[in-house]
């Protein structure tokens, strides 16, 4: 059931996520805009069963765009398409991803509320489906050692009401990739708040694990076009392809609150509209293999490395506070701070094969 959650006085509840994004899409239409985006989100399927370690087992063993008899998953991922489609959601596109047994399947684009509330029903649809089929899907960000992890790559854009036209794009084509300013403030305010924003969109513990050098997820704090080590991706641009011009911010993970998630970056992006934040110059080599001493030359930063350096971002960064409102905010940190605190003090298995007979 997704609802609006009211106190019985009916004034609405501040702590309802729903209420978060409802209020970043009436924030983007007073400023002219409807703030539209479009996540890939990618997921496991795993046996029930687990080996004698209590690692989970992969249903199959292929790689990306594999298709049967490598991708055992064909079926199941059919019965999810027609699941989402008797829900109204548009589905464009399926197929197995990069580590073992983990997929992908995309829906069309919306606005902010109506894409989280698709996220949500995305969700059930894949646990459900595949808990009836014996298997277990999760969206856990890093479930396998040295394997991709699962991102949730989003693609935003904004549409101008006034103009009735995708503000990202600049008619003139001042620049030969077409993005009008608006698009260029707004990708500079993606990058401005991207540490705080990491918090938001990457909120596990087990994130981190995902976003680290080698393994295609984003870590450096820049822009490009073609470059998929950048933290930002535009895709090029075509005659005709006005509409679809975009900004894909590619380290959101699969385990955020979808509505927390989109309302940040709308207001990252919108701020860098209204302080006309520039972005740097697009970095279009790969950064994964710039030395250090590269990368500082190119004043490329890195996201935070853990949770608790991101929460310690977010700690410092009053547009992300407003966006969230006071109520998520206090309490987002309470839990993420306790959830950190409960993971510093576990012994893993890893340190007890590491250090138990050898220390």
């Amino acid at each position: 059931m997704i609802c609006d959650v009211y106190f019985p006085n009916g004034k609405r509840f501040d702590g309802d996520p729903r209420y978060v994004a409802q209020r970043g899409l009436e924030k983007a239409r007073e400023m002219g805009y409807v703030y539209n985006c479009g996540p890939e989100l990618e997921f496991f399927l795993f046996q029930k069963e687990q080996d004698p370690r209590g690692r989970p087992l992969p249903i199959d063993h292929g790689g990306y765009f594999d298709f049967h008899p490598l991708d055992l998953a064909e079926d199941l991922r059919r019965e999810m398409i027609f699941a989402l489609e008797n829900f109204g959601i548009t589905v464009e596109m399926s197929h197995h991803e990069v580590a073992p047994s983990q997929y992908e399947v995309d829906f069309r684009f919306g606005d902010l509320v109506t894409t989280a509330d698709r996220v949500m029903t995305y969700k059930m649809v894949a646990k459900t489906l595949s808990h009836l089929k014996g298997y277990i899907a999760t969206f856990m960000p890093k479930p396998l050692y040295g394997e991709n992890g699962s991102g949730m790559h989003v693609h935003q854009s904004l549409w101008s009401v006034k103009d009735n036209k995708n503000a990202f794009y600049d008619p003139k084509k001042k620049r030969k990739d077409a993005l009008s300013k608006e698009a260029l403030h707004f990708i500079g305010g993606l990058l401005a708040h991207a540490k705080a924003l990491a918090a938001i969109v990457a909120p596990t513990v087990n994130s981190y694990k995902r976003l680290v050098p080698g393994y295609e997820a984003p870590v450096y704090i820049s822009w490009a076009h073609k470059n998929r080590s950048a933290l930002i991706r535009v895709p090029e641009y075509f005659p005709g392809s006005e509409k679809a011009l975009r900004a894909e911010f590619r380290c959101p993970d699969p385990s955020c609150n979808p509505y927390l998630a989109f309302a940040c970056m709308c207001a990252a992006g919108l701020d860098g509209i209204e302080e006309e934040i520039d972005p740097p110059a697009p970095v279009e080599e790969n950064i994964f293999h710039m030395t250090k001493e590269e990368k500082e030359a190119r004043c490329i930063d890195s996201l935070p490395a853990t949770l608790a350096d991101a929460l310690g971002h977010l700690k410092k960064d009053k547009v992300l506070q407003e966006a969230l409102g006071k109520h998520v905010y206090e309490n987002f940190l309470k839990v993420k701070y306790a959830e950190w605190d409960e993971y510093r003090i576990w012994v893993s298995e890893w340190e007890i094969e590491r250090y138990l007979k050898y220390v």
